[in-house]
């Protein structure tokens, strides 16, 4: 992406603080976060008038922060970036590059700012310079101006199905598959798909970023279930889906099979968030029927729907649910 710093509208720098946000720290020792919400009218000014709802004057209402965790990182690359506000060893993975706190944006000038602080942190991110594996994860913390995290997650349940749909190989994970009908009340658990904080969320079930246009994907999908949960609360599920197809559609590369199995996957997840219910459709997700690691029978049974009886018969379930989904495996 082309340089976008110019005198016009908020400028994302490096605040000079080298010696500390260009080097590694140990596990949760990287300095303390920049909060980079304000911009001014000129950036509100390029959005549309709905997004402009999710705008409190010249500050974002909504924000979001990444961790991009990394088996390696490409020798020279650890230095100092405007989006990362440094970087840490990591107990599972290897080492991770955390972001400051970004405003979570429409279409814009101002989105196309932040895509650019991720463009210019590619030698981290990408995996041709940067590699990681399964070990790593994608962690993305988010709030909205006003809400503490437990009143989020209510608001956020709702469209979430399309969370565990995407990164439905790790809802079996033992790091991430706590809570999994993300409630409310479940507490500041660490090990959970959507980890309840005071004044925001962590989804924890994400994949680890491996470029810069699938954190894009990432940003753009989280800001439309923020701007459904927040602004469109009652929206049907149907029209929540044609929003977010073309993001879905990107992060498959323009594969439309996929991207319609995955909003078709979606469609049960959200059943399953509204009910409390697993069926034939989620539980081989849940349970690890896909994984060689984490592989279960029966292990959360006390949620079966009563019509989903699969006990006794666990070969052929499993077979059945991996033809099912045999194009998503």
């Amino acid at each position: 992406m082309r340089n976008l710093q110019s005198n016009i509208g908020v400028q994302f720098t490096t605040i000079g603080d080298t010696e500390r946000r260009g080097e590694m720290s140990g596990y949760h020792r990287s300095p303390e976060t920049i909060f980079r919400l304000d911009a001014t009218a000129d950036d509100v000014n390029g959005l549309s008038a709905s997004d402009k709802l999710n705008v409190d004057g010249n500050k974002a209402k909504f924000a979001i922060g990444f961790e991009v965790e990394k088996t390696t990182l490409r020798r020279g690359a650890v230095m100092e970036y405007p989006l990362f506000k440094g970087f840490e060893r990591d107990n599972s993975c290897g080492y991770e590059a955390v972001t400051h706190v970004l405003p979570l944006v429409g279409r814009s000038m101002w989105r196309t700012k932040v895509f650019n602080m991720f463009a210019e942190a590619k030698h981290i991110i990408d995996e041709q310079y940067s590699p990681s594996d399964y070990k790593c994860g994608g962690h993305m913390t988010f709030s909205v101006q006003g809400m503490y995290g437990y009143q989020l997650m209510d608001l956020v349940r709702p469209f979430s199905g399309i969370m565990y749909a995407l990164f439905r190989k790790r809802l079996n994970n033992q790091y991430c598959n706590g809570n999994i009908e993300m409630s409310s009340n479940y507490g500041c658990s660490k090990y959970t798909i959507c980890k309840i904080n005071e004044n925001c969320l962590e989804f924890r079930v994400p994949s680890r970023i491996t470029s810069v246009k699938c954190m894009m994907d990432r940003y753009k999908l989280m800001y439309t279930i923020l701007d459904f949960a927040i602004n469109q609360p009652d929206a049907r599920l149907s029209k929540f889906h044609r929003a977010i197809r073309p993001i879905i559609l990107s992060m498959y590369e323009g594969n439309v099979e996929k991207a319609d199995a995955i909003l078709g996957l979606a469609v049960h997840f959200t059943q399953f968030l509204k009910t409390g219910k697993i069926d034939k459709y989620t539980c081989g997700w849940f349970e690890g029927w896909t994984s060689s690691r984490n592989s279960n029978f029966s292990s959360l049974h006390r949620k079966y729907k009563r019509t989903f009886r699969p006990l006794g018969c666990q070969i052929s379930s499993i077979n059945e649910f991996k033809e099912r989904y045999d194009i998503l495996l």
